[in-house]
C-alpha cells in the first residue's frame, strides 16, 4: 500500500502563434484564417490553425519546438 502523495505534475508554457513561412500562400491563409477565428470567439479552430501552420513542411516556424 502506498503512504505518500505523488509528485506534482509540471506543465509547459504553452506555444506562441507561429508566423506564417515567407512566401508561402498556404501559411498566409492559414494565419488569416486562425485571425477570423480567435475574432469570432473561436479560439479552438484558431488553434487548429496553428497547429497545420506549424506542422506545414517549411521546416522550422517562429514559435515551434526543436
Amino acid at each position: 500500500m502506498k503512504t505518500t502523495m505523488d509528485p506534482p505534475i509540471t506543465l509547459e508554457l504553452p506555444l506562441s502563434d507561429p508566423g506564417p513561412a515567407p512566401g508561402c500562400g498556404v501559411c498566409e491563409a492559414l494565419a488569416r484564417q486562425r485571425a477570423e477565428h480567435a475574432a469570432a470567439g473561436n479560439p479552438s479552430r484558431a488553434t487548429d490553425c496553428s497547429v497545420e501552420i506549424r506542422n506545414h513542411p517549411h521546416g522550422t516556424h517562429k514559435g515551434r519546438r526543436a
